[in-house]
């Protein structure tokens, strides 16, 4: 992974660093947040403000460590503020009515943080310029937030990230058998799921004629593409989440996350565009 610019590091201080204070840190809970972090509790290392004192740490930091706390800090941001940056996140009670804690400032500057974090951790690469792209697609914010989580997991948390791939798959599936009124039961596993809606797509193996065009190497994809279902199913079951597990357990680790994120949103990005084909 790259390392954050010094130009950047401004551009990152700009969202983090209020006149003094960090985010919404307290002098305690920042020093608890860097020590976890980068193994220093800056607040009180260098006994000023906690923005002063982030600031002094960057300057004698390496860049390894420096860019680390950075990433981790942005990772707060997104994860504890998002009502700071998500005009639709949430309203507060206050005497009688509800106000947003919104802030057009502060999420324009986010924004372009974002940008730089995504450069950093090499989100450019395709299977995140898909995930983006299938974002766009779905007019589901579920699905959305869905997309969002499983990519940011991949890399910290594999175990739920492998869980999440296979629920995406079961999201889309589902989500296109209603839209062609097809019926399935609570009782359908993934699999199951995916076979029908592979059926009504006519994305079957048997659906391809001898006649066609490259009909053998065609109906060999359409096979792997069938069985992407079934496999993450069978990994998620002893490795992803939403079964028990043992206090022996041990997860996968982040490369088999990404291969599961990868295989689920290559299905479910070409299943959305053969529905949406068939629309049209």
């Amino acid at each position: 992974m790259a390392v954050i610019s010094k130009k950047d590091e401004g551009t990152l201080l700009l969202l983090y660093n209020r006149n003094g204070y960090v985010l919404d840190f307290t002098d305690n809970t920042f020093d608890v947040f860097t020590t976890a972090s980068v193994g220093v509790a800056i607040k009180s290392k260098y006994g000023l403000s906690k923005g002063k004192s982030l600031v002094a740490y960057l300057n004698e930091a390496n860049d390894v460590d420096r860019t680390k706390l950075l990433l981790d800090l942005f990772q707060h941001y997104e994860e504890d503020m998002e009502y700071e940056y998500n005009k639709d996140y949430e309203y507060i009670a206050y005497w009688g009515s509800s106000i947003s804690r919104y802030d057009e400032k502060y999420a324009k500057i986010y924004l372009r943080c974002k940008d730089i974090v995504n450069a950093v951790k090499g989100s450019g690469t395709a299977i995140n310029q898909a995930a983006e792209t299938l974002k766009e697609k779905f007019s589901s914010e579920y699905l959305s937030r869905q997309i969002d989580l499983m990519v940011k997991m991949q890399n910290t948390d594999p175990t739920n990230a492998i869980g999440m791939a296979k629920e995406l798959i079961e999201s889309c599936c589902m989500t296109v058998l209603d839209e062609l009124g097809i019926s399935y039961t609570k009782n359908d596993d993934v699999p199951q799921l995916a076979d029908k809606t592979l059926t009504a797509l006519n994305l079957l193996p048997s659906n391809v004629q001898p006649t066609d065009r490259g009909a053998d190497a065609i109906k060999a994809v359409l096979g792997n593409l069938r069985a992407i279902p079934t496999k993450l199913a069978e990994i998620r079951n002893p490795f992803g989440s939403g079964h028990g597990k043992s206090a022996s357990f041990q997860g996968l680790e982040v490369r088999h996350a990404k291969l599961a994120v990868g295989s689920s949103i290559t299905f479910v990005d070409f299943i959305w565009s053969t529905y949406e084909s068939t629309k049209h």
